[in-house]
């Protein structure tokens, strides 16, 4: 896998670091980040689907 370089501020590579654990690299951080802010969005999808169901019309 090749690397890349993204600018972040330093507040935001504190915050990312904050996140961590001991030994963890950055890309670990971000992918494991990502992984549950997608587990999270669908968990929320689903509670949205349930609440707005719609019962189909019997003509």
């Amino acid at each position: 896998m090749n690397n890349t370089t993204i600018a972040i501020s330093e507040e935001t590579k504190d915050i990312i670091k904050n996140l961590g654990t001991k030994g963890e690299t950055y890309d670990e951080i971000i992918r494991r980040m990502c992984v549950a802010y997608e587990e999270f969005l669908n968990v929320q999808y689903k509670r949205f689907e349930e609440k707005h169901k719609f019962k189909k019309m019997v003509l």
